[in-house]
């Protein structure tokens, strides 16, 4: 069995979760950082994060850490942890192919006594149903007899600069009791908060997806009362503000609820369910409700703007903000395109604006031309979709500006006095 000062460390998939995981552990072991985008490692080698989620001088701080593309450099490592993508289908099925494509990867290369810790959100039994067949098949090793296998779920919040990897609280688990103690120690070493030792890999792998699905299912229900007060002519926010002053009350915020976790970890978690003959009415309810939100403001827009007889076939409209949440590039998921494609599929002249955004990653993921600048006076309607600093800065009557004199102000986050815009959620 391995030993912490034996560990040779390989971190798979180099993106918001793996990037910064491969920093923490390349100030302490001999670690090697794969990604396959080539492109991802160059701009690393450079120094440079184009996620922002490690800056300059941390990447620089991590002396151990070697980044590369290819396979035969990551030969010599005992310990591969996986970090790649778990999204899903078009028909909101688990799509696992970028974890079985790494766990091909790893199985071709896997040695005796090798460990292999998962991060990626999964179902409750994934992994050792999924994953650790693959490995077998590949290196031609049994497993828990010749390898060995562990679920350590990531819980990196992009953006968030105060809530980091090492001040998260790590779920550590393992397939063997002395694997688990391994692997909790080893990631004890890099995780200043603490670790969290489950009893089992599938205990593991469920706590992780029940904690976005929880998010889900109580900003669902704020969605809906939000769908409930407009009727009634009451500010969410207000009754929201008003009800927190009780100190058990869940201060959730209605929105669009997209992202790489909580729009997609609950049909992981659903899939599975129901493949045991369990519907899950409540869960998939809310998923429902949270992904119809931009069908809903973008016709709460067309209504606003038809009640101040704007010509909504011949407007223009500013979407500020593309990514899923503020202050950050990423762009997984989000949900800002539900209402672009309502207003377009109303003929609507759509025009979007997001300094964080790479212009030719959003042609290539959405087909959006980004608008580069914003001219005032020229739009008819504008919506604060996203509340990047940049929008936070503004006030009101700079948001005003930006529009003709008779126009509508739909502001999604709730960034302005609800006296000073024409429609909030």
């Amino acid at each position: 069995m391995l030993s912490l000062q034996d560990a040779k460390i390989c971190i798979i998939g180099l993106g918001y979760v793996g990037l910064p995981l491969a920093v923490e552990f390349g100030r302490k072991f001999t670690t090697v950082g794969f990604d396959l985008n080539e492109g991802r490692i160059r701009e690393l080698r450079a120094g440079t994060d184009s996620t922002l989620e490690v800056d300059d001088d941390e990447l620089s701080s991590a002396t151990k850490l070697h980044c590369t593309s290819n396979v035969e450099d990551i030969k010599d490592c005992n310990v591969y942890i996986i970090a790649v993508p778990t999204p899903i289908d078009a028909a909101k099925r688990p799509d696992f192919k970028p974890l079985a494509g790494a766990s091909h990867t790893v199985g071709s290369i896997l040695s005796a006594d090798d460990v292999v810790i998962y991060e990626s959100t999964v179902y409750p039994g994934a992994t050792e149903e999924v994953c650790v067949p693959i490995l077998e098949k590949e290196s031609g090793l049994t497993f828990n007899q010749d390898f060995y296998c562990g679920y350590s779920p990531e819980r990196i919040n992009p953006g968030d600069k105060e809530h980091r990897l090492s001040s998260i609280v790590k779920v550590t688990s393992g397939s063997t009791p002395e694997i688990a103690s391994f692997i909790d120690q080893l990631y004890a070493t890099i995780i200043t908060a603490g670790t969290y030792l489950a009893s089992s890999i599938k205990v593991a792998e469920a706590a992780k997806v029940i904690e976005n699905t929880q998010r889900d299912v109580n900003i669902a229900l704020v969605n809906e009362l939000s769908l409930i007060f407009s009727r009634l002519g009451i500010n969410t926010l207000e009754v929201l503000e008003a009800a927190g002053t009780k100190w058990n009350f869940l201060p959730f915020r209605p929105g669009l609820v997209g992202g790489h976790c909580i729009g997609v970890d609950p049909y992981y978690l659903t899939h599975k369910a129901q493949e045991v003959g369990y519907h899950p009415n409540m869960i998939l309810a809310g998923r429902r409700l949270n992904d119809q939100m931009g069908h809903h403001i973008a016709a709460t827009l067309i209504k606003l703007m038809v009640k101040k007889k704007i010509d909504t076939a011949n407007c223009r409209v500013l979407i500020m903000g593309l990514t899923f949440k503020e202050d950050c590039p990423d762009l997984r998921n989000t949900r800002v395109v539900d209402i672009i494609d309502e207003l377009q599929d109303f003929g609507v002249r759509v025009d979007v604006y997001d300094p964080w955004v790479d212009s030719q990653e959003a042609k290539d993921e959405y087909g959006i031309d980004l608008v580069q600048s914003i001219e005032p006076g020229i739009y008819d309607s504008a919506v604060v979709a996203v509340a990047h600093r940049q929008f936070r800065e503004m006030l009101p009557e700079q948001l005003r500006n930006l529009c003709k004199d008779k126009s509508v102000l739909f502001d999604v986050k709730n960034l302005y006095p609800a006296d000073k815009v024409d429609g909030t959620l």
